[in-house]
């Protein structure tokens, strides 16, 4: 494997991760329609904001243990669609779901070259 290969592999998750957590902002925003005041609207903000607290949580504590990343957001991507069965059309499956069964996987792959990855 080359040293490109092994950079691309090491760093997509990490930053496909970061871009996803971004992206739920943006579902976060709506709080600042609604006339609740400043301070319902810094509650609701907060609220809205706990899937992107624990996206970077779980960034954090899989950053250099693979194994964890792995098994973490496929169970997220899971929990979400048993959570949210029948809500919604299947496009919001796939649009929340989606990247986190492909984040697992992509974690999954690292921990798997972890020593060819580990090795500059």
């Amino acid at each position: 494997m080359n040293t490109i290969t092994k950079r691309t592999l090491f760093w997509t998750p990490r930053i496909l991760c970061i871009v996803f957590a971004l992206f739920l902002v943006i579902f976060a925003l709506d709080v600042f329609d609604e006339s609740h005041g400043f301070w319902g609207t810094a509650m609701a903000l907060s609220m809205h904001l706990i899937p992107n607290f624990l996206l970077v949580v779980v960034l954090i504590v899989s950053w250099r243990r693979e194994w964890i990343g792995a098994v973490l957001f496929s169970v997220l991507g899971a929990l979400y669609i048993v959570w949210a069965w029948g809500r919604f059309d299947w496009s919001a499956y796939v649009l929340i779901a989606g990247p986190l069964f492909v984040l697992g996987f992509l974690f999954w792959i690292n921990w798997h070259f972890r020593a060819e990855l580990r090795k500059q």
